[in-house]
């Protein structure tokens, strides 16, 4: 197994929406699937790094946590604000608009958004 993450989805359906927009950005892509969870990789390929969604298994509803948040490497500054408008048109909501971070490095262009569940994600071009 790879190493991977988990974030919780208070509606599921929506929650992929987001990620399957998203993430398609990226070069990301849906890679495996079953009830009530969803798992998504670089080219769909369900190697390296790899981001679940699920329901919780306690029948709770998802909560986001405070202070987490998962960063997703982009490739360039345009991907940056790709992620970042089709996260927003599809759920997500603004924590912070594509632009240069210099407090991080001189090169650090991201942006920070929440997904439908209102789990913090940034997308980080660092170049």
């Amino acid at each position: 197994m790879s190493v991977y993450a988990t974030l919780g989805a208070v509606d599921f359906a929506k929650s992929n929406a987001f990620y399957d927009a998203a993430l398609a950005t990226i070069g990301w892509s849906k890679h495996k699937e079953f009830p009530g969870w969803r798992a998504y990789s670089e080219r769909g390929k369900g190697e390296g790094f790899i981001l679940w969604i699920c329901e919780p298994f306690d029948g709770e509803p998802a909560s986001a946590g405070n202070g987490s948040m998962i960063g997703f490497m982009a490739k360039s500054r345009a991907e940056v604000e790709a992620f970042y408008e089709v996260a927003m048109t599809n759920g997500g909501t603004d924590e912070g608009a594509p632009g240069l971070r210099p407090h991080y490095g001189p090169n650090w262009y991201s942006a920070y958004m929440r997904d439908p569940a209102g789990n913090k994600i940034a997308i980080v071009f660092n170049g």
